[in-house]
């Protein structure tokens, strides 16, 4: 999609303005940004090294209590690792691990470990943050270590709960065995009914009721010895933590990049706000921009005859026909206007008839303002445009006189007082 002629024209004279601010203002903007990389060195230079090592766990099903998870794009594996994670990081966790280190605030260690989770693995990557390299590792592998020793302990004490449950039971329906074997016999025949009819279970023959209370026995038995065999197997370290090469904070690209960025920032705020605070005129493109008059010409310190000749043709082109009276009025300028006078003068006559003044009680009806750059600001300018206007003199525009300009002078003159 491309924007309509006059949009894009717009866009680009925005464009063509900010360059000129920036080009204008550009040693406020170069300080800004030496500034910013120069403060983002200073901070990558002040800022407390931190390395960071890595221990990769792979999590194994324990067989019970896991948290099985839902296989979808990011997870496919069976276990809940957003669950493990968790508990890689937790305060039982963590007060293993300080056990292991020796340390004593689980807390501070919890501070600065971090568990991710790949993208469709069963691994844990554990990492963990400290000034020195070889704290970084020792402590990211206590982590590891503490989380495999704390899902073992809580496989093992699921076991040991089901274990005691089947032999509460188990003892409950041996019991029962027992007391069915030494009751008399207390019908001739089995009574007929639904084996899964409760109603019916109590009237079976003692027979009947002996091998079922057998066949759970049986049953309970080979639970609580399968249970009694079940190997944990909670995980393991398949990639122990190292002690990294080289620090990953403070990191130079990012440090001196945002340094570079809140410099242009800066740069670009501040030039800016120069550009609309700061008034002095220092060029002519300014005589334009800030005065909105019109800029007949823009003189060099040492003008010769040509150029004369040319600000002679533009000022007559502005002037029309005559005879006028023009004043130049100087802004800044010092003395430039009586001596542009006398050039000038000698060269319009040839021109258009027109008389050269330099004062305003000549009641002059043309007036063309000689605006000494870095030495007068644009209100003033705008002061004596108005001032001229209200006492009936047409302002044809300005020119723009530089601080070191020097006149030339003709032989002969023709000009007004």
């Amino acid at each position: 999609m491309s924007l309509p002629p006059h949009s894009q024209n717009h866009v680009d004279h925005s464009l063509a303005e900010y360059g000129s601010v920036l080009r204008r203002r550009r040693l406020i903007a170069g300080v800004c940004l030496l500034a910013g990389v120069g403060g983002g060195a200073a901070a990558l230079v002040i800022t407390p090294e931190r390395y960071t090592a890595v221990a990769q766990v792979q999590v194994l099903p324990t067989g019970v209590q896991d948290q099985f998870n839902v296989p979808n794009s990011r997870q496919r594996e069976a276990l809940n690792l957003d669950t493990e994670s968790q508990v890689a990081r937790s305060a039982v966790v963590s007060a293993l691990a300080a056990k292991i280190l020796k340390y004593p605030d689980p807390e501070e260690l919890r501070e600065h470990v971090t568990v991710d989770v790949p993208p469709n693995s069963a691994i844990l990557s554990i990492s963990y943050s400290a000034s020195d390299p070889g704290t970084a590792a020792a402590r990211a592998q206590a982590y590891a270590q503490a989380y495999l020793r704390n899902r073992a302990r809580a496989a093992e004490d699921a076991i040991d709960a089901q274990l005691k449950l089947i032999a509460a039971r188990l003892r409950e329906v041996q019991n029962d065995l027992g007391d069915a074997a030494t009751s008399p016999a207390t019908a001739a025949q089995d009574t007929t009914s639904d084996a899964g009819d409760a109603a019916g279970t109590a009237g079976l023959g003692t027979t009947r009721r002996q091998a079922m209370l057998a066949r759970q026995v049986s049953d309970l038995t080979a639970r609580y010895d399968a249970l009694k065999t079940v190997a944990v197997t909670p995980g393991t370290v398949i990639s122990p933590a190292r002690p990294p090469a080289r620090p990953d904070y403070p990191s130079p690209p990012l440090f001196l990049g945002s340094g570079l960025f809140l410099g242009v920032l800066a740069g670009a705020g501040a030039a800016f706000g120069r550009d609309r605070l700061d008034t002095r005129i220092r060029t002519g493109a300014d005589v334009e921009r800030l005065c909105r008059l019109p800029l007949l010409a823009e003189l060099p310190a040492r003008p010769d005859a040509t150029f004369l000749d040319e600000m002679a043709a533009a000022v007559a082109t502005s002037l029309g026909g005559g005879p006028h009276r023009l004043l130049l009025e100087g802004v800044g300028a010092g003395s430039a206007a009586k001596s542009l006078a006398r050039g000038l003068g000698t060269t319009l006559a040839h021109l258009v008839p027109v008389t050269v003044v330099t004062g305003r009680s000549a009641h002059p009806d043309a007036a063309l303002l000689l605006v000494g750059l870095r030495r007068t600001t644009s209100p003033e300018v705008a002061r004596a445009a108005r001032q001229l206007i209200r006492q009936g003199a047409r302002v044809l525009g300005a020119v723009a006189v530089p601080p070191d300009f020097v006149a030339p002078v003709p032989a002969q003159a023709e000009w007004g007082a």
